[in-house]
């Protein structure tokens, strides 16, 4: 997997843990709204006044089914309406410590083991800088005492061996230029005509280079290759 595509999922997970604890706060938040609505409902029936009493509180909380909201919910009194309304005298965080956060911190386990898994691997990645700083073309950088190609987020790129011979040669030409026979004498030296494999080569090593850069395999006249770094597009 590439790096970019890790830290994606990392944030996917990072959305996925927030919103499942954002939707189970919001959850229990929904019910001690109900519950007061309730109880309220049940002490008004109870009391058929509307003055508030130690009596009306203690009916009150008796009617409240969420334990946790028993002493911290009060009463209050519309001076306008002559209505009781019922309010939770809680902070949010007593809301949030009363939400099932059981899923929401499985996600959030998982996403710190990710994390780490990132950071990690992020760690073992040779730095572009350092990988690049040999020889460079492109996007796409060759470090000879590692004998490795590595693209630009610094991961290696996987060639076979006749491939990495071939990239080889078209960084150590000047021009990024080698004539098919060159290519020939230098991969397949006695073979009397290597047109059709160094033809296959070409093809499979193309997309490879294009992939993990923002150079391509050009055809001169069917004489020659070239490596050249592509157009930027506007």
């Amino acid at each position: 997997m590439k790096q970019q595509h890790a830290v994606i999922v990392l944030f996917a997970l990072i959305l996925a843990s927030s919103l499942t604890s954002l939707d189970s706060y919001r959850t229990t938040k929904r019910m001690v709204s109900e519950d007061m609505d309730r109880a309220l409902t049940l002490t008004m029936l109870e009391q058929q006044n509307d003055i508030i009493s130690q009596d009306t509180i203690r009916t009150f909380n008796s009617h409240l089914q969420i334990a946790a909201l028993r002493g911290k919910a009060t009463l209050a009194v519309d001076t306008r309406s002559r209505q009781f309304k019922a309010y939770a005298q809680c902070s949010e965080a007593t809301i949030f410590s009363m939400s099932d956060q059981r899923y929401a911190g499985l996600l959030w386990a998982l996403t710190a083991a990710w994390a780490l898994f990132v950071w990690r691997r992020r760690q073992l990645i040779v730095p572009p800088t350092q990988a690049l700083a040999l020889n460079s073309y492109g996007e796409l950088g060759y470090s000879e005492t590692e004998n490795q190609f590595y693209a630009a987020d610094g991961h290696t790129v996987k060639l076979t061996p006749m491939q990495h011979q071939l990239m080889q040669m078209f960084f150590m030409s000047p021009a990024h230029m080698l004539t098919k026979a060159e290519i020939c004498d230098a991969l397949w030296p006695g073979k009397p005509d290597a047109s059709e494999t160094l033809y296959t080569l070409v093809k499979r090593l193309k997309p490879v280079v294009e992939q993990h850069s923002n150079l391509k395999i050009e055809s001169d006249r069917g004489k020659a290759y070239r490596l050249t770094v592509k157009p930027i597009e506007s």
